[in-house]
């Protein structure tokens, strides 16, 4: 899931008068390595408002744009990017003869080296499954108000020409992280090729910008797996009182978290038909933050045994149902503590700081809900149908651990029509790879595989 297992951020902002403002001023990338052989482009863009350089950057394979850092400190040359607010710090150096920024990316225990080069254009990826416009659909957009958030959801409406006989529409779920309507990641947008096909067999899609994404109003930050999913059940209520479109079914598609977000809400509301789970997971939070700490991890250690007790430990801490500010206290004195920490920390490193952002990281409100959310309750009580899908080559929600607690869950449920799927060859994505490896998404044209749509589209209109 992405909020657990975030790819790096770099950004660059503020730089200060004394560096030469004629020379920095323009478009400037880097290719920030993220795994041998596999890079991440960053694209900064610096001008010069009121006499004072700014730099935003963008990432395309991530659809993200204009991000900034807590703080830019400069020293004639020389400059410090704090950007702890997003897990990072970046010193750089200008220099002038080879007109590059070079510098060192440090991201917790790592550092990589990072060069910007100055350049004019740059190359968009090849994404041949987007639709062009015109749509031979039709696209309504809609806002739909969550009473108990006091927020507005911005989404679009996919009405197909032809709907099939039982006029059946979908809700797109998201995964974990700010998500707009499309699921915008790694230069894909598989909601939006998902939305399209499906539209084009004859089913109608919703899908939404996340709360305080995109143009829907509220605060992302602050939210859990049980507010999205409140989120959700005000949408499945807005399709219900549209009598003008009369749709017979409503059925939800989560990928992600998403997919552990739809059953919630299919038990929650009895205006829930089926669901599909893409990539969902099947243990409890604690269990899943555990393995992507031991199988993710991109640095060696000593004694694994003793690593492991060591995140078992802190993710006990930091999940208990003691008071927040009591669990922060436990966490400090249990890092300040640790050897398996202390050996681990390279010497440059601000040991306090350090230990500041893994306590943050750790009792925020999404994460302290999500260690103790266990998807498997809900599904052991699914009434309707439920398909379940998984790439065999998904290193973010493997199917070794995962495929097998949801379909244990199912079989204990009341649901008659029930299918769990590994398709050989896909991602967590769902796109035919070669690794799986997070870094290798945005270097695939293909956003999602044909067969995965055929299989959800025949599913939806075969069973339901």
């Amino acid at each position: 899931m992405k909020r657990i297992t975030a790819l790096l951020l770099l950004v660059l902002s503020a730089l200060g008068s004394e560096l030469s403002a004629q020379n920095l001023e323009g478009t400037w990338q880097a290719d920030l390595e993220v795994q041998p052989g596999k890079t991440l482009l960053l694209i900064f863009h610096i001008t010069r408002p009121d006499d004072k350089l700014i730099t935003t950057i963008d990432i395309p394979s991530q659809g993200l744009k204009e991000l900034q850092p807590l703080a830019t400190r400069v020293t004639q040359n020389d400059f410090v990017i704090d950007a702890s607010n997003l897990g990072f710090k970046f010193n750089g150096i200008w220099e002038q003869q080879s007109n590059t920024i070079s510098g060192t990316f440090r991201e917790g225990l790592k550092s990589k080296p990072l060069i910007l080069i100055q350049k004019d254009t740059v190359e968009t990826p090849k994404r041949p499954q987007e639709p062009i416009k015109p749509y031979p659909y039709a696209v309504e957009e809609v806002s739909v108000y969550n009473a108990d958030a006091s927020l507005n959801l911005a989404a679009t409406l996919t009405l197909p020409v032809n709907p099939n006989p039982n006029r059946t529409v979908v809700i797109l779920i998201s995964g974990s992280g700010p998500q707009d309507r499309d699921e915008s990641y790694m230069g894909h947008k598989p909601f939006l090729v998902l939305a399209d096909y499906l539209t084009r067999n004859g089913i109608a899609v919703l899908r939404y910008d996340d709360r305080g994404v995109g143009e829907s109003t509220g605060d992302f930050k602050d939210a859990t797996t049980a507010d999205f999913a409140d989120d959700v059940e005000h949408l499945v209520t807005y399709l219900k009182n549209r009598t003008d479109l009369q749709f017979q079914n409503i059925g939800l598609i989560g990928h992600s978290e998403g997919a552990i977000i739809a059953p919630k809400v299919a038990n929650s509301s009895k205006e829930v038909s089926f669901i599909v789970m893409l990539a969902g997971t099947g243990l409890t939070g604690k269990q899943v933050s555990l393995q992507q700490a031991l199988d993710l991890r991109n640095f060696a250690v000593d004694e694994e045994e003793s690593y492991k007790a060591y995140i078992e430990q802190a993710i006990a801490i930091a999940s208990s149902d003691q008071q927040v500010d009591v669990v922060k206290e436990e966490l400090r004195a249990f890092y300040q503590q640790s050897e398996v920490l202390a050996s681990l920390l390279p010497q440059h490193i601000d040991k306090a700081e350090f230990i500041d952002n893994l306590i943050n990281s750790r009792t925020n409100k999404w994460v302290r809900y999500f260690y103790n959310y266990n998807p498997a309750d809900e599904l052991q009580n699914m009434t309707i149908p439920v398909l379940a899908l998984y790439g065999s080559k998904d290193t973010q929600v493997p199917p070794k651990y995962h495929l097998q607690p949801v379909k244990e869950a199912l079989e204990k449920s009341q649901s008659k029509n029930l299918e769990v799927l590994l398709i050989p060859g896909l991602n967590h994505l769902f796109q035919e790879c070669e690794t799986g490896q997070i870094a290798e998404y945005p270097q695939i044209e293909q956003t999602i595989s044909p067969k995965v749509l055929e299989k959800i589209s025949s599913w939806i209109l075969n069973e339901i």
